[in-house]
Protein backbone atom coordinates (compact mmCIF):
# COMPACT_ATOMS: atom_id res chain seq x y z
CA UNK A 1 0.00 0.00 0.00
CA UNK A 2 1.42 3.44 -0.91
CA UNK A 3 2.72 5.71 1.85
CA UNK A 4 1.35 9.25 1.57
CA UNK A 5 2.73 12.43 3.13
CA UNK A 6 0.57 15.50 3.71
CA UNK A 7 1.62 18.97 4.84
CA UNK A 8 -0.78 20.80 7.15
CA UNK A 9 -0.75 24.51 7.92
CA UNK A 10 -3.02 27.12 9.46
CA UNK A 11 -2.75 30.68 10.70
CA UNK A 12 -6.44 31.36 11.39
CA UNK A 13 -7.85 29.67 14.50
CA UNK A 14 -4.78 27.44 14.16
CA UNK A 15 -5.13 24.96 17.01
CA UNK A 16 -8.80 24.30 16.34
CA UNK A 17 -8.42 23.88 12.57
CA UNK A 18 -5.38 21.61 12.78
CA UNK A 19 -6.89 19.48 15.54
CA UNK A 20 -10.13 19.15 13.61
CA UNK A 21 -8.31 18.34 10.35
CA UNK A 22 -6.29 15.62 12.08
CA UNK A 23 -9.49 14.03 13.38
CA UNK A 24 -11.04 14.06 9.89
CA UNK A 25 -7.85 12.74 8.26
CA UNK A 26 -7.63 9.90 10.77
CA UNK A 27 -11.29 9.06 10.22
CA UNK A 28 -10.86 9.01 6.42
CA UNK A 29 -7.41 7.45 6.10
CA UNK A 30 -6.75 5.56 9.33
CA UNK A 31 -3.66 5.63 11.51
CA UNK A 32 -1.48 8.73 11.14
CA UNK A 33 2.18 9.34 11.82
CA UNK A 34 2.89 12.99 12.50
CA UNK A 35 5.83 15.32 12.95
CA UNK A 36 6.23 17.89 15.65
CA UNK A 37 4.32 21.12 15.20
CA UNK A 38 6.34 24.11 14.01
CA UNK A 39 5.39 27.75 14.40
CA UNK A 40 6.45 29.58 11.26
CA UNK A 41 6.44 33.19 10.16
CA UNK A 42 4.30 33.75 7.07
CA UNK A 43 6.16 33.67 3.77
CA UNK A 44 5.37 36.21 1.05
CA UNK A 45 2.98 38.36 3.10
CA UNK A 46 2.49 39.95 6.53
CA UNK A 47 0.17 38.15 8.90
CA UNK A 48 -0.16 35.90 11.89
CA UNK A 49 2.27 33.02 12.35
CA UNK A 50 1.38 29.59 10.99
CA UNK A 51 1.39 26.24 12.70
CA UNK A 52 2.75 23.57 10.36
CA UNK A 53 3.35 19.85 10.50
CA UNK A 54 3.59 16.84 8.19
CA UNK A 55 1.67 13.61 8.57
CA UNK A 56 1.87 10.28 6.80
CA UNK A 57 -0.49 7.36 6.31
CA UNK A 58 -0.87 4.33 4.09
CA UNK A 59 -3.67 4.39 1.55
CA UNK A 60 -4.79 2.41 -1.44
CA UNK A 61 -6.72 5.43 -2.75
CA UNK A 62 -5.24 6.94 -5.89
CA UNK A 63 -3.39 10.27 -5.48
CA UNK A 64 -6.03 12.34 -7.26
CA UNK A 65 -8.73 11.00 -4.91
CA UNK A 66 -6.57 11.91 -1.89
CA UNK A 67 -5.88 15.40 -3.25
CA UNK A 68 -9.61 15.94 -3.82
CA UNK A 69 -10.35 14.75 -0.26
CA UNK A 70 -7.80 17.27 1.05
CA UNK A 71 -9.48 20.12 -0.85
CA UNK A 72 -12.86 19.04 0.53
CA UNK A 73 -11.47 19.07 4.09
CA UNK A 74 -10.06 22.57 3.50
CA UNK A 75 -13.45 23.76 2.23
CA UNK A 76 -15.19 22.19 5.24
CA UNK A 77 -12.84 24.29 7.40
CA UNK A 78 -13.94 27.53 5.70
CA UNK A 79 -10.88 27.83 3.47
CA UNK A 80 -11.32 30.82 1.19
CA UNK A 81 -9.43 30.48 -2.08
CA UNK A 82 -8.01 33.65 -3.56
CA UNK A 83 -5.86 34.29 -6.58
CA UNK A 84 -3.05 35.32 -4.22
CA UNK A 85 -0.60 32.46 -3.65
CA UNK A 86 0.47 33.80 -0.26
CA UNK A 87 -2.28 34.71 2.20
CA UNK A 88 -3.75 33.80 5.56
CA UNK A 89 -5.76 30.60 5.63
CA UNK A 90 -7.84 28.51 7.96
CA UNK A 91 -6.32 25.31 6.63
CA UNK A 92 -3.84 24.30 3.96
CA UNK A 93 -3.46 20.59 3.13
CA UNK A 94 -1.08 19.46 0.40
CA UNK A 95 -0.28 15.98 -0.84
CA UNK A 96 3.52 16.07 -0.78
CA UNK A 97 4.37 12.48 -1.69
CA UNK A 98 2.58 9.40 -2.89
CA UNK A 99 5.07 6.64 -2.23
CA UNK A 100 7.94 7.21 -4.68
CA UNK A 101 5.74 8.20 -7.60
CA UNK A 102 6.43 11.20 -9.82
CA UNK A 103 3.24 12.77 -11.16
CA UNK A 104 2.90 15.94 -13.18
CA UNK A 105 -0.56 16.92 -14.40
CA UNK A 106 -2.57 20.14 -14.55
CA UNK A 107 -4.11 19.36 -11.18
CA UNK A 108 -1.37 17.46 -9.34
CA UNK A 109 2.39 17.65 -8.95
CA UNK A 110 4.12 14.98 -6.89
CA UNK A 111 6.59 15.32 -5.34
CA UNK A 112 5.18 18.68 -4.27
CA UNK A 113 7.46 21.61 -5.09
CA UNK A 114 7.13 22.99 -1.54
CA UNK A 115 9.33 20.17 -0.22
CA UNK A 116 12.46 21.73 -1.69
CA UNK A 117 11.38 25.34 -1.30
CA UNK A 118 10.09 25.84 2.24
CA UNK A 119 11.58 25.00 5.62
CA UNK A 120 8.10 24.64 7.14
CA UNK A 121 7.56 21.63 4.84
CA UNK A 122 11.03 20.11 4.62
CA UNK A 123 11.95 20.15 8.33
CA UNK A 124 8.86 18.25 9.55
CA UNK A 125 9.11 15.87 6.58
CA UNK A 126 12.76 15.18 7.41
CA UNK A 127 11.72 14.57 11.03
CA UNK A 128 9.32 11.73 10.19
CA UNK A 129 11.00 10.38 7.05
CA UNK A 130 14.72 11.12 7.45
CA UNK A 131 15.97 8.18 5.40
CA UNK A 132 13.34 8.28 2.64
CA UNK A 133 14.62 9.62 -0.65
CA UNK A 134 13.11 12.40 -2.73
CA UNK A 135 11.79 10.61 -5.85
CA UNK A 136 13.44 13.06 -8.26
CA UNK A 137 16.57 14.24 -6.40
CA UNK A 138 17.26 10.75 -4.96
CA UNK A 139 18.62 12.37 -1.79
CA UNK A 140 17.25 11.54 1.66
CA UNK A 141 15.16 14.21 3.39
CA UNK A 142 17.54 14.40 6.34
CA UNK A 143 20.37 15.39 4.00
CA UNK A 144 18.14 17.79 2.08
CA UNK A 145 17.26 19.47 5.39
CA UNK A 146 20.92 19.60 6.48
CA UNK A 147 21.82 21.31 3.20
CA UNK A 148 18.78 23.64 3.14
CA UNK A 149 19.53 27.37 3.37
CA UNK A 150 18.02 28.16 6.76
CA UNK A 151 19.04 31.83 6.78
CA UNK A 152 15.51 33.00 6.01
CA UNK A 153 13.64 30.22 7.82
CA UNK A 154 11.78 31.72 10.75
CA UNK A 155 10.30 28.77 12.59
CA UNK A 156 10.54 26.91 15.84
CA UNK A 157 9.36 23.56 17.09
CA UNK A 158 6.44 23.83 19.50
CA UNK A 159 6.78 21.21 22.24
CA UNK A 160 3.17 21.18 23.45
CA UNK A 161 -0.10 22.64 22.27
CA UNK A 162 -3.09 21.92 24.51
CA UNK A 163 -5.52 22.84 21.71
CA UNK A 164 -4.17 20.04 19.55
CA UNK A 165 -5.04 17.11 21.75
CA UNK A 166 -3.85 14.38 19.40
CA UNK A 167 -0.38 15.92 19.27
CA UNK A 168 0.09 16.58 22.97
CA UNK A 169 3.20 14.78 24.17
Amino acid sequence: MPLCFISIGSNINREHNISSALEVLQHRFGSLTYSSVYESAPVGFSGDAFLNLVISFYSDHDPLHIAMQLKNIETDHDRIRTKEKFSSRTLDLDLLLYDQQVISTETLTIPHNDILNYAFVLEPLAEIAPERHHPVKNICYQKLWQEFDKSTAKQQKIPYLPGIKSLAK
